[in-house]
């Protein structure tokens, strides 16, 4: 596997790894100047410290182009990888009140902390998710920016796990 990752063009490299970290593409650029790698868990582990040691501005626009959660109004314009993620999780079949309330927190956390509320929710109940975005947005600014970030970092091992599995 590790030998066919190494011979893809660049075009097909990004193709492959460019959401990685939702919607940001330029990772996986990044990524890929450090080939050739020498097993699946070399490429994971760089592509995961990319992430890890930019700029904390870059970090936030990372974090901000994660989508809200179980946002009917926009569930066209997911990426595939976050439709799949969120359909797991049944996000797709709130209840009336479990969409206005997902709505009330989305509004409420953005406008604290800036960026959208991210929990790597696949394979999650509503439930689940809720009762952590209850206890989360209540959080300190510094507190929940490392959650966010540990949440990111999450997401992206599961969908370097998905790519291996190929």
């Amino acid at each position: 596997m590790i030998n066919k990752i190494n011979k893809l063009p660049k075009s097909e490299f990004i193709k492959v790894f460019g959401n990685i970290f939702e919607s940001s593409s330029w990772i996986s650029e990044e990524l890929y100047k450090l080939k050739p790698f020498n097993t699946f868990q070399d490429l994971s582990k760089k592509i995961i410290d990319i992430f890890e040691n930019t700029t904390k501005e870059n970090q936030i626009k990372i974090l901000k182009a994660h989508p809200d959660l179980a946002d009917k109004a926009r569930i066209g314009s997911l990426t595939t990888d976050s439709k799949n993620e969120q359909n797991s999780a049944g996000l797709g079949k709130c209840t009336r009140e479990e969409f206005v309330e997902f709505k009330n927190l989305n509004f409420k956390y953005k406008k604290k902390f800036g960026f959208p509320f991210i929990y790597a929710v696949k394979d999650r109940s509503k439930l689940e998710i809720l009762a952590s975005f209850r206890k989360r947005i209540s959080y300190d600014i510094n507190i929940e920016f490392e959650e966010a970030k540990k949440q990111v970092k999450q997401i992206a091992n599961m969908r370097l796990n998905k790519i291996n599995k190929k």
